[in-house]
Parts: structure tokens; sequence; C-alpha cells
């Protein structure tokens, strides 16, 4: 099984479920979302802000692929592109931290670590930029039941598995905020442990199993 983290651009934006990719609850504010919804087409709004993100502050979304079907996404900007957020009974989002708004994991690839596997992708990304949290708002009454797929608010549980930590509680919106230097610091200790191992061969101990040397006799006098 093939796993493959991209980032989300214009063609890939096509990839996203499609309840999602016609969704414009987090780009818009919600009357501006009405008003989208109301005119039958959202998706163009949603493209025009992605659109507009990337070309202003970059990348804002990570998407994986399971042997080349789209298994997962999650979509991110600072709070200012993100106008629902303040919305929220939680907010605002901390000044040092980007805004992640949604992730999904389609249902018959859940529980495989898709979900870890694109936080830490987002968390590579916005360490790059200098950016030192990732705060969400997650739904603490998410019933896994109702319509995963479809849900704008991921669950709270979702974050909190990942290493999300409650800095905000709520009944039912919690704000939650990940510290980037922990969402790498698991991966970060593996690969050294990994060099580590691996500086302390040669290569040809890395090729075949190493035989005992051969005894030899000594000459005493």
């Amino acid at each position: 099984m093939s796993r493959r983290l991209v980032s989300l651009t214009l063609d890939t934006l096509e990839d996203l479920p499609r309840p999602c990719r016609q969704c414009v609850y987090w780009e818009l504010d919600p009357v501006s979302a009405d008003r989208a919804c109301a005119a039958g087409d959202p998706g163009l709004e949603k493209e025009a802000w992605v659109s507009q993100t990337l070309l202003e502050w970059g990348s804002c979304g990570k998407l994986v692929y399971v042997d080349g079907m789209p298994a997962g996404f999650v979509l991110y900007a600072p709070p200012a592109y993100v106008p629902r957020s303040m919305a929220f009974p939680t907010s605002p989002v901390s000044a040092d931290a980007a805004l992640l708004m949604t992730a999904s994991v389609v249902p018959a690839f859940a529980g495989g670590g898709l979900g870890r596997m694109l936080v830490q992708g987002v968390a590579r990304d916005l360490t790059k930029r200098g950016i030192k949290a990732i705060e969400a708002f997650g739904d603490a009454t998410f019933d896994d039941a109702a319509d995963p797929a479809g849900a704008c608010v991921a669950p709270a549980d979702f974050f909190l598995s990942v290493g999300f930590k409650t800095v905000r509680p709520h009944p039912r919106y919690p704000r939650l905020r990940l510290e980037l230097r922990t969402a790498l610091s698991w991966k970060s200790d593996v690969e050294y442990a990994l060099e580590k191992l691996l500086g302390s061969m040669s290569p040809e101990t890395l090729l075949r199993p190493v035989r005992p040397a051969p005894a030899t006799r000594s000459t005493g006098g």
C-alpha cells in the first residue's frame, strides 16, 4: 500500500470529497456563505478562496492518496483568511498560530494513521514558514454515525488524538492547540535513532550479515 502526501492546488482541489469541494463554511462569513449557496454554485467561491490564499500566503491544504486514491485532506490558513473563525464562542485564534480549519479521512481508510500523517505534513510546512503553532476549533459532540464526510468542524477527539491540547474549553466548540515542535518531535526522534544506527554500520554490514572473524593462533615466545 503506497501513501503519498501532496499540497492542495487548483488542480488537486478537484480531488476533495464533493461535499467539501462545494462547501464554503470556513472560507466565507455566515451571511456570504448563505448567499453563495443560494446562488447555486459555492464551488466557484471555494476555488476563488483557494486561488487567492495560494497567491497571497502560500500552501493552504494537504491531501493524502493511498494507492492513487484520494483518502483524506486538511485545510489550514491564517485566521485573517478564515472569516468563519470569528463566529466561534472560543475565538479568536492566537496571534502566533495558523488555523486548521477542517480535516477528514475517507471512512474506508480510517484508523491507518492518515490523520496524523496529514497533521505532520501541515506542521512541517508551517515550521518552514516560521509559525509556532496550529490551532483548531473541535466539535466535542461530533457523532461519527451522523455524517463524518460532510462535517465542517472536525471532532475534538480527533485533534486530541494527534497531539492537540485544549486551550479554551467549551461544551461544544473547544479551541485546541498543537505546538509545532511537539508535532515534529516523534518523527525527529525516530529519524535520529535510525541515523545513529545506520551511521554505526559500514556499507558491507548493511548489505550482508556480519560473519565471525577467523580464529588466529597466537605467536607467544
